[in-house]
């Protein structure tokens, strides 16, 4: 007797794997949440000027930051550029010269967020390559092998009342 209900037992499991979910009866518990909207602080973090006084141009070699409107130009021809990487270049135009850890960028870049390291070094190659760092004479940013990154080249920052 008993191998035939273990036997019964082990056929209800087998045709019940074989039913589309749509067709068990099991029951189900309904967790309701509530939903509640705020601004996050990675939000504010991003839109939140860092310093009181923001400059409002920052130049180098042939290249104009305007930060409050998230724009790059060269000349006056925007660089197309993801937003990703402009986040980067305002982080390192922030402490020119200065050593900016892989650490920092990440966390500012991808607040709360867990992402592969690999995604910085894939930003940073799209910013070197719209500035066209290490060609032509530009050198922009450097890289401190399993550190991070410095901005290199003279900057001319400009603060306008607007």
């Amino acid at each position: 007797m008993r191998a035939s209900a273990s036997n019964t037992a082990f056929e209800q499991l087998s045709r019940r794997r074989q039913l589309p979910a749509q067709f068990y009866r099991e029951p189900r518990f309904e967790v309701r949440r509530a939903v509640r909207i705020t601004e996050t602080p990675s939000f504010q973090k991003r839109t939140q000027p860092t310093r009181a006084e923001t400059p409002n141009e920052v130049s180098f070699g042939p290249f104009r930051l305007l930060a409050a409107q998230f724009l790059l130009l060269e000349g006056d021809k925007p660089v197309p550029l993801g937003s990703r990487a402009l986040e980067i270049l305002i982080a390192l135009l922030e402490r020119p010269g200065e050593l900016v850890t892989k650490e920092e960028l990440m966390d500012l870049i991808w607040p709360n967020v867990f992402v592969e390291p690999a995604n910085l070094s894939v930003h940073i190659s799209a910013l070197r390559r719209a500035l066209r760092d290490g060609r032509e004479g530009n050198r922009f940013i450097i890289n401190i092998p399993g550190r991070g990154y410095r901005f290199v080249a003279s900057i001319k920052v400009s603060m306008r009342e607007g």
